[in-house]
Order: C-alpha cells, then structure tokens, then sequence
C-alpha cells in the first residue's frame, strides 16, 4: 500500500504531529525564560522557591494542549484504540488545518507566556506580597492559548471522517 492510498491519514497525523511538536515548543521555550528568571532568584533567596516555581511552570500548559489535541485526533482517525480509519486527503486536510490553531498559538503563546512570566518573578523577588497580582500578567497570555485549545478541539471534533 503506497502513501498516496493513505494521504487523507497522512495529513491528518501531521496535523497532530504540527499540534503536538509547535505547542510542546512554545512550552519548553517558555519554561525555559523562566526558568532562567527563577533561578536567579532561588540563588538569591530560597525560601522563594515554590512561588517561582509556580511562575515558571505556566508556560507549560501549551504543550499540554498540543498534546490533548494530538490526542483527540489519533482517536478520531482511529489510531487509539482501533484500526485507522479510511479518509479522503480532504478529510485529512482538514483535520491538519484544525490542528493548526493550538500548533500555532502554542508555539507563539509559551514563548511570550515565558517571557511575562520572567517578569512577574521579577515582582516576587522584590515584593513577594504582590505573588497574587504578579500571576495576573502570564495569566492573561495564557487567555489565547485556551482560546485556541478551544477552536481545535471544536473543530477536530466537528469534522466526519
């Protein structure tokens, strides 16, 4: 059997793939950024380690939307679960095309999530007191990541293989 009997699947696993990889990015990027703040601080003082901590790991969730994307998908397709199911390219195409949302703000997201959130443990390590008001910056980024979680998980669904 060639890949072209199967370029509606192959498209479609690429679309999960672009979800999973671009997001996964952005979120390594971004705990990396601040990670890199959080440890300047711990440096300085420890006892401020769980509230960096907390900072740092925001940017995290894109990847863990990517992934929950890249999963739905491989179910929809029938690769969790059962035999992959037989798709037209146009199918698989659109399934790649929803998977593009969280790939793409994933990626972009995490690395800005990051970045806001260097700079709320910023405002921890000088005063440790505003922690609450400090969450609210990378918080509002993480608004996007969601929303774009939201349109592929709809659309991914919403397409009839």
């Amino acid at each position: 059997m060639s890949i072209w009997e199967n370029l509606g699947l192959v498209y479609a696993l690429l679309g999960a793939a672009i979800a999973v990889l671009m997001a996964g990015a952005g979120s390594a990027i971004g705990v990396g950024i601040a990670g890199q703040a959080a440890s300047g601080v711990v440096t300085e003082d420890p006892s401020k380690f769980a509230k960096v901590l907390i900072m740092q790991l925001l940017p995290g969730t894109q990847g863990l939307y990517g992934l929950l994307v890249g999963f739905i998908t491989l179910s929809k397709i029938g690769l969790l679960g059962g035999g992959a199911v037989d798709m037209t390219p146009a199918t698989g195409l659109m399934i790649l095309a929803a998977c593009l949302p969280i790939g793409i703000v994933g990626l972009i997201s995490g690395k800005y999530q990051g970045m806001t959130s260097a700079a709320a443990i910023g405002i921890v390590a000088k005063k440790p007191d505003q922690f609450g008001k400090a969450m609210l910056f990378p918080a509002m980024v993480e608004t996007y990541a969601i929303l774009a979680l939201l349109i592929s998980f709809l659309a991914v669904n919403a397409i009839q293989v």
